[in-house]
């Protein structure tokens, strides 16, 4: 009997969850309760990097897309889908690549900015004059960690399985300062606009955020900005961001790989979000999924993962097409209507029930 190969790819990466499961539950030298969590979070260290997997929980939440709707799902992927391919912009997958550090920095100050009871301009500056505590720093790498992330797969699935691919905690010191320069350096662009605005009130500011997340030539500066600020830290030349052809150069993307990495933004959502909340409450990741998958989280701990689906979910539209940030929806947080919120966190709760039964 033949066995498909999808089947061969689940059983494999069963296999390897049964082998850390195996390894840290015989860890010498730590408490049961230290044991479980390391286990939890190198289990869901492995599924990150696991492709089989992430084809697997796509499907899984692009059905519970289609449930959520009151629609029958169709199949996710099509026997045409290994080999198809799709015809994408160079420039406007330049201009994408280089954007997660922007959409991180949107998301986390506009939490923040809640969190604080102050405006954005007010966290912009402390951002930018060194002046952020530990407890911002933390939350806006872990922003930044999330796009990153859910930006990786519409580049190439293989990405995934890449060394730095894993959970933010286990990140080098190297890693997690380079997500900051990213995000601080978007701050200074942010702040340079925002602070020609004469409105000061938080509605003012808000309003003026999405004014400037929606237009598609901001969008397209900032990357600029990114991209050189990049090369700049590194101290090397900084190569045109746009040159001569770009406008109409073309590339060829996977069909197959495009529908999972349009899909898989709530798992990379929980899963940054679960591994902020382990950090600062030492709570088991096993727990917190449970609360999320059965819906009986904190309102706090609600209003986390709804920011951290905001942000990867705008990480990925401007590899699907630039022109999707002038859409109503893709605005800050705090414009979004409960339906509009619900329907990211039914994509996290859908997550969290498939990932709860692996832990």
């Amino acid at each position: 009997m033949m066995v498909s190969k999808s089947i061969k790819q689940e059983i494999f990466f069963s296999f390897s969850l049964l082998s850390v499961i195996f390894f840290y539950s015989c860890k010498p030298g730590v408490s049961p309760e230290t044991n479980q969590k390391d286990r939890e979070l190198a289990t869901i260290d492995s599924l990150l990097r696991d492709s089989a997997f992430a084809r697997s929980i796509a499907a899984t939440q692009d059905s519970s897309y289609y449930a959520g709707i009151g629609e029958k799902p169709p199949p996710f992927l099509t026997p045409e889908d290994d080999t198809a391919l799709i015809t994408k912009s160079k420039f406007e997958e330049k201009v994408a690549t280089n954007l997660a550090g922007f959409y991180a920095l949107e998301c986390g100050v506009g939490l923040l900015s809640v969190q604080s009871n102050t405006t954005p301009i007010a966290i912009l500056t402390k951002i930018t004059n060194n002046s952020a505590d530990s407890n911002m720093i933390l939350l806006l790498n872990r922003f930044a960690n999330a796009t990153w992330k859910a930006s990786q797969p519409f580049r190439g699935l293989s990405r995934i399985t890449r060394s730095n691919f894993i959970i933010a905690s286990d990140l080098s010191k190297d890693e997690v300062d380079k997500d900051y320069v990213q995000i601080k350096n978007a701050a200074i662009k942010l702040l340079s606009t925002l602070k020609t605005k004469p409105d000061t009130s938080l509605s003012q500011q808000m309003e003026a955020l999405r004014s400037l997340l929606q237009d598609s030539s901001y969008t397209v500066a900032m990357a600029s900005f990114l991209d050189s600020s990049y090369y700049v830290n590194l101290n090397q030349p900084q190569p045109l961001f746009f040159t001569e052809g770009d406008d109409t150069a073309t590339i060829k993307k996977s069909a197959k790989e495009m529908k999972i990495a349009t899909s898989i933004a709530g798992f990379y959502a929980l899963e940054c979000g679960v591994n902020y909340l382990v950090t600062t409450t030492n709570q088991l990741p096993s727990a917190i999924i449970k609360s999320v998958a059965d819906n009986t989280m904190t309102t706090s701990d609600k209003n986390i993962f709804a920011r951290f689906a905001n942000a990867t979910w705008k990480a990925g539209q401007p590899f699907r097409d630039l022109n999707r940030v002038t859409r109503r929806t893709f605005t800050p947080f705090y414009f979004l209507t409960e339906e509009d919120i619900d329907k990211d966190l039914v994509q996290v709760r859908a997550a969290a029930k498939r990932l709860s039964g692996l832990l």
